[in-house]
C-alpha cells in the first residue's frame, strides 16, 4: 500500500491535474449546456469509466516492467519526468485551443458511450499514466499493482467529484467562460505550470528502491 504521505502528495497532484482545463472536462460542460445536467452527469460517467480501464492496463504494465527489472522500472521512471516535461513546455509554448462547442442532442446511455469513446481512444492517455503513475509508486512499499490500482481508485474519485461538480454547475461554468474568453486562451498557462511542476517534483524523488 501506498504511504499516506505518498498518497497525500498523489491526491493533491491528481487534483491539480483534474482542475486544469482539458478536452474532457469541456465535453461535459458541453453536454451540460446544451443538453441538461443529465447527460452531462453520463458523459461524466463515461469518462471515469475509461480512466479505470487505463488505470488497470497501467497497473498491469507497471507490475510487467517491475517484476522484470528494477532498472527498467526506474527507466520507465525518469521517461515519464521527461514526458510531463515535454507536455509543460508544448503547453507553454502553445496559445490555448479549447473551446466550447454543442454536441448533438443525445440520450443519456448515448453520451455515455461517446464520451467512454472519447477517453478510451486517445493513446496519449495511456502515456500520460504511465508517465504520472510510476512518479509514485515505490516497489520498496509492497506489491506494485497494489499501489498503482490505489492510486488509480484515488485518481477516479477526485475525478468524478470534481467532473460531477462541473457537470451540475455546467451552465453557470458555461456562462463565465463566454463572459471571459480571455480565460480559455490561458488556460495553457494553468496546465503547463501543473505538468512543469508535476516533472520537477517527480526529479527530486529519485528512482524507485530495491524492496
Amino acid at each position: 500500500m501506498p504511504s499516506p504521505t505518498t498518497l497525500l502528495a498523489f491526491a493533491a497532484a491528481a487534483a491539480a491535474l483534474v482542475l486544469v482545463p482539458g478536452p474532457n472536462l469541456l465535453y461535459i460542460i458541453s453536454r451540460g449546456i446544451s443538453q441538461g445536467r443529465r447527460s452531462a452527469l453520463a458523459s461524466t460517467a463515461g469518462v471515469a469509466s475509461a480512466t479505470a480501464v487505463f488505470v488497470v492496463l497501467t497497473a498491469l504494465g507497471l507490475t510487467a516492467v517491475i517484476s522484470s527489472s528494477v532498472v527498467a522500472f526506474t527507466v520507465v521512471k525518469y521517461a515519464g519526468v521527461a514526458y510531463l516535461v515535454f507536455l509543460a513546455v508544448r503547453e507553454l509554448r502553445s496559445r490555448g485551443r479549447f473551446k466550447l462547442e454543442t454536441p448533438p442532442p443525445v440520450s443519456g446511455r448515448r453520451a455515455f458511450a461517446d464520451a467512454f469513446l472519447v477517453g478510451i481512444t486517445n493513446p496519449k492517455v495511456a502515456l500520460f499514466f504511465l508517465a504520472f503513475f510510476p512518479q509514485f509508486i515505490h516497489p520498496a512499499d509492497g506489491t506494485v499493482a497494489t499501489q498503482a490500482l490505489v492510486l488509480g481508485t484515488v485518481f477516479v474519485v477526485i475525478g468524478v467529484t470534481f467532473d460531477s461538480l462541473y457537470a451540475l454547475s455546467a451552465g453557470a461554468i458555461g456562462a463565465w467562460l463566454a463572459r471571459r474568453p480571455k480565460a480559455m486562451r490561458r488556460s495553457h498557462l494553468v496546465s503547463g505550470t501543473v505538468y512543469l511542476a508535476l516533472g520537477g517534483a517527480a526529479l527530486l524523488t529519485g528512482g524507485p528502491q530495491r524492496a
